[in-house]
């Protein structure tokens, strides 16, 4: 469209939000401006401003533009196989979640004339039994076409748009009245209908079931996104979603599972929710630890994994644990003696002035990855070693040092060097393929946002094909009545023309009817006997240009005189004995008898001849 085309056809929609409270807005815009240039074709105007201009001076054009925006094409089991799949998958699971007892909802949103939400109430009450739909289920309809949803309210359907019901369920579920079915009294109270505008009305909540059979399609991908997410917070945990064959949900995944792709059925998505913890119990206090017995603070450290040596303020050896004992063969009779005669003091590391400098400086010492060729043993050892000052009350009482073995970790660490170097050199090869790989990769997310947009196209084109079927449906519809009503006319025509032609047959043995320039209208079958020339040749021909056995020369000057002073046609030709010559060529003489044609209003526009040949 031409920009001032498209401002126009924005102020259109305006006038339509302004005047009406109809928002289209949010519709997809090729639909719109297809069905209004059907509007505009049919009343033969050329752009949007003389079509705004007719709404403003004849309201009632309002209504047939909505009736022609909002196609409501629906039907009873409207694609039997997914409404099978929705008996077999989703009733019995939504039978299953809801305790005996508790209400069914189900909303059908954009039901048009509400021959789904009727379906569905047969279906349920074929899975629950009619006592048990009667006392649970709630069914509502809604709709932004009023005219059709005071259709649904009725429930009367004309037998042609029963023909999808089946047999049993139409003679359980409907009732037979003089212009067609209506839907069971005292089921149709379990269903409510009203108006609702998806685009901005609140949504039902706590339903069930949710039918909106291809409704989606009718509206852009943004107006899509906001609906999508009104029909989740619409649904309860969980709750089952029942859409038309043209509408996917391909970007809602986060909101909406697939029960059956195919066939469009989805359930929603349960928000996540994380279990809370219990905090780790404490089961003792600061001072239930302080006053746990002596005994024990010795048996935990004596059976420490770690080799432990304490030296006094005095520098001797004061206490030994379990694992210092066995790795440096110290035993109960070296506690006391001078800690620099021992043999630990300067094997399998010096450390009598790391001693003399944790005492000065009153911090601790490390010493990393001091290794120990033990006597007897075919495999080093390597330990961590730690000399720490032990104060109390501000002053030295004594040394502790401890050996921490590592030389596992020594060991692992020497592979893992040996693994890194050739990990490294792996690594090169690595990069080189990651390289490769991340070009790779560039190529494929660029096809896949391809594919994509192509998928979006294609489901864009899907459900505009899908819209304009619905309108061919649609228009299908009109031409059907219009062509019962042809159909009709043409039998009623058939019977006059049939009850003329015996008129015309019982007037005379020839009838010729006339126009005002004296051209055939009307050749009976007589004439055609008589003269020997066919209707087909006769009509529209000029009377005097036909070559039949009519002495016309005394005859059309009185014809002339019928039509030309509206007398008395009979006295034109009162007494006048034609003397005309058969198809055979036989003498064939005969009278005629004039009559005026005349219209409603009673002006002549032509003659009645009827020729009647004389017998001898």
């Amino acid at each position: 469209m031409a920009s001032e085309e498209e401002r126009e056809f924005d102020d259109l929609l305006v006038l339509l939000k302004e005047t009406r409270g109809f928002d289209f807005t949010g519709y997809k815009r090729n639909t719109l401006i297809r069905r209004i240039a059907r509007r505009m074709e049919t009343l033969k105007l050329r752009d949007y401003g003389e079509y705004r201009d007719l709404l403003e001076l004849e309201p009632e054009e309002f209504t047939r533009l909505f009736d022609s925006l909002l196609i409501n094409v629906t039907g009873f089991f409207r694609d039997t196989s997914a409404w099978q799949r929705l008996r077999e998958l989703v009733v019995p699971a939504l039978l299953d979640q809801k305790p005996t007892g508790r209400p069914i909802r189900v909303w059908s949103a954009g039901c048009a004339t509400g021959e789904e939400v009727y379906t569905m109430a047969m279906v349920l009450a074929e899975e629950m039994g009619i006592d048990q739909f009667r006392d649970r289920v709630k069914i509502y309809g809604t709709d932004l076409d009023d005219k059709a949803l005071q259709v649904a309210r009725t429930g009367v359907y004309a037998d042609r748009t029963l023909t999808d019901v089946p047999i049993d369920l139409r003679e359980t579920y409907f009732e037979p009245l003089d212009n067609g079915h209506s839907f069971r009294r005292d089921l149709r109270r379990q269903l409510i209908f009203g108006r609702n505008d998806l685009t901005r009305d609140a949504p039902i909540s706590r339903v069930d079931l949710l039918l909106a059979r291809n409704t989606l399609m009718y509206f852009n991908t943004e107006m899509q996104l906001n609906i999508v997410r009104r029909f989740h917070f619409a649904l309860s945990d969980p709750g089952f979603l029942f859409l038309g064959k043209a509408e996917m949900l391909l970007n809602h995944s986060d909101k909406f599972v697939p029960v059956d792709l195919r066939m469009r059925l989805f359930r929603k998505v349960r928000p996540a929710h994380h279990d809370d913890r219990a905090p780790w119990p404490v089961t003792g206090t600061a001072d239930d630890l302080a006053a746990r017995p002596p005994t024990l603070v010795s048996v935990a450290l004596a059976a420490g994994p770690v080799a432990q040596i304490v030296v006094d303020a005095a520098g001797n050896l004061a206490l030994a644990n379990a694992k210092a004992e066995s790795l440096f063969n110290l035993n109960p009779r070296d506690v006391g003696r001078p800690f620099q005669d021992l043999e630990v003091s300067y094997r399998p590391v010096e450390l009598r002035s790391v001693i003399e400098q944790a005492r000065h400086d009153l911090g601790p010492v490390e010493l990393r990855e001091v290794i120990w060729h033990r006597a007897g043993l075919p495999e080093r050892g390597v330990f961590d070693v730690s000399v720490v000052p032990m104060l109390a009350s501000g002053t030295l009482v004594g040394v502790g040092i401890h050996f921490c073995d590592v030389t596992r970790y020594r060991t692992l660490r020497t592979e893992l060097e040996l693994a890194n170097g050739q990990l490294e050199q792996a690594y090169e090869q690595l990069q080189s393929l990651n390289e490769e790989l991340e070009t790779t990769n560039e190529e494929l997310q660029s096809t896949n946002e391809e594919l994509e947009t192509t998928n979006e196209e294609l489901q864009s084109t899907n459900e505009e094909l899908e819209t304009m079927n619905e309108e061919l449906q649609s228009a299908n519809d009109e031409l059907q009545h219009i062509n019962d009503a042809l159909t009709a006319r043409t039998i009623q025509l058939d019977e006059v023309n049939t009850f003329v032609s015996s008129v015309v047959r019982s007037l005379g043995d020839a009838v010729v009817v006339l126009d005002e320039e004296l051209r055939v209208a009307v050749w009976s079958s007589g004439a055609e006997e008589l003269w020997g020339v066919r209707a087909d040749e006769a009509m529209g021909q000029a009377l005097g240009g036909l070559d039949i056995g009519l002495p016309l020369d005394p005859l059309v000057p009185r014809l002339r005189a019928a039509l030309t002073d509206g007398s008395d046609p009979l006295q034109a030709v009162d007494g006048l004995v034609l003397d005309a010559v058969n198809r055979r060529g036989r003498p064939a003489p005969l009278t005629v008898h004039l009559s005026h044609l005349r219209t409603e209003d009673g002006a002549v526009h032509g003659l009645i001849m009827v020729m009647n040949v004389l017998t001898s």
